[in-house]
């Protein structure tokens, strides 16, 4: 007998076939994918003979090896054994290995750029400068910065590649102002506006931006974090840099404080505030300000103890009116840096004394020559500090300042700023001791030997 089947079960014979034939394709195709994957090899980084500054306790930990697979250290001790097939050898000679540096006030388009920029350039001329001084920072040994201000998403995704060099960026995405606050840079005859008006164009480009009152504030916030913020920057007092307030100035209402502070808790991460002065420091401690930006100003002791009391951190600059002071095109902020740069010493000094959280971070603006004196910033530090808390407070310290944003933290996966054991193969290995001689981190293209970030070596000149 014979069977014949119907057009429709030949029809369904047929799409079975098809079904069991691509299901046989994509299984071999992803089985020798994983196979290709599990053949690609990791990295392997071993350095001898190194002195190491783990950036938490004070001296050396000398004649170590320190093993690095992938991105991570894997394995530290006085003698690792491997085979060297596939192996980088690197004999670190008795220098110093130490934790990537960390800026915790950097602007990665704001500081290689003139301040003209804002009123002549354009955003690609802006992106342009900023993407190629990642690599400068960087190569000064600073691995890591929490960006306070700007739009460097993009620098950011190409960077975290790892093709492209440069530091990991925490970023706040554009700096959040009142109209004539500290990031209100239109131009003098753009005011009054009209609610119909478009944005201007800095605020279109999210380099910066303007809002008032709680509605628009919550806005703005919630803009941020969607473009990526790690953290949230207002600025809660008056600018030196700005042309519109004088820097007695409290920004933002209570209120409007409170509301980004509230938006940023919804996102579990939180709000730092450019700030000088006392009166609207305590307003920004009182709504829930996690980080106090700058600070030089404060005059009473109860501020820096509201401060204290309230876990806030003080991420405070050595900025000083020496031979490495900021230049400004007008006269009114260089008399503004002045008055600014005469409270630093009182302010390291007195918070200091009081156990106030400090965190390290350079503020350079608007100077490519400025930016280069990032290391030599953190050398001034000598002035109120020892050589081991300047250095402690540039890694692991500033480190625990960026923890801070919880879950948005986009290297959540080892710590940062430490030398230690499943930690970020981030490193610098310095000719000299740091821990006694501060000034060697001044001069990173002569001192800083080796620079390492997420396990790739940027810079190595020993041989």
């Amino acid at each position: 007998m014979t069977f014949e089947m119907s057009p429709a079960d030949r029809s369904f014979c047929r799409r079975t076939a098809l079904v069991i034939v691509v299901a046989c394709v994509v299984s071999s195709f992803g089985l020798a994918l994983a196979a290709a994957q599990e053949a690609e090899p990791v990295s392997r980084v071993l350095i001898t003979n190194a002195n190491i500054f783990d950036g938490r306790n004070e001296g050396l930990a000398e004649g170590m090896d320190i093993l690095i697979e992938g991105n991570k250290i894997v394995k530290i001790d006085d003698s690792i054994m491997v085979t060297p097939e596939g192996v980088t050898m690197i004999d670190a000679k008795g220098k110093t290995l130490m934790p990537g540096l960390i800026d915790a006030h950097w602007h990665t388009y704001y500081a290689y750029g003139p301040q003209s920029i804002l009123f002549t350039g354009d955003m690609s001329e802006v992106a342009i400068i900023g993407f190629l001084g990642a690599e400068k920072t960087l190569m000064r040994g600073f691995t890591t910065v929490r960006d306070v201000g700007g739009n460097p998403f993009a620098v950011k995704k190409m960077t975290d590649t790892g093709e492209y060099p440069g530091p990991r960026i925490y970023p706040s995405g554009p700096p959040i102002s009142q109209t004539s606050g500290h990031f209100d840079f239109r131009m003098k005859n753009d005011v009054p506006t009209n609610s119909s008006d478009p944005l201007p164009y800095w605020e279109r480009n999210s380099l910066i931006m303007v809002a008032d009152g709680v509605p628009e504030v919550i806005l703005r916030v919630r803009e941020n974090l969607r473009m990526g913020a790690t953290q949230i920057k207002i600025s809660g007092g008056g600018g030196v840099s700005s042309a519109y307030d004088d820097l007695d100035v409290q920004q933002f209402t209570f209120e409007e404080m409170k509301a980004a502070v509230d938006v940023a808790e919804t996102w579990n991460t939180y709000v730092a505030a450019h700030i000088f002065t006392d009166e609207a420091i305590q307003t920004a401690v009182r709504a829930g300000v996690m980080s106090i930006e700058h600070g030089n100003l404060i005059e009473r002791e109860e501020t820096l103890q509201m401060i204290k009391d309230n876990g806030v951190w003080l991420s405070l600059q050595p900025l000083l009116n020496d031979d490495d002071a900021l230049h400004f095109d007008s006269a009114y902020s260089t008399q503004k840096y002045e008055a600014v740069t005469d409270g630093t010493d009182r302010v390291y000094r007195l918070a200091k004394e009081m156990g106030v959280k400090i965190a390290f971070g350079t503020d350079m603006l608007f100077d490519p020559a400025a930016a280069e004196n990032q290391g030599k910033m953190l050398a001034k530090l000598k002035r109120w500090f020892t050589p081991y808390e300047a250095l402690k407070m540039a890694t692991s310290t500033n480190a625990e300042l960026l923890a801070l944003c919880g879950p948005r933290n986009p290297y959540r996966d080892g710590p940062l700023g430490v030398v230690e054991e499943g930690a970020y193969a981030d490193l610098i290995l310095v000719d000299g001791n740091p821990l006694e001689n501060l000034d060697l981190v001044a001069d990173p293209h002569t001192n800083f030997v080796l620079i390492m970030k997420d396990g790739k070596i940027y810079k190595n000149t020993l041989n």
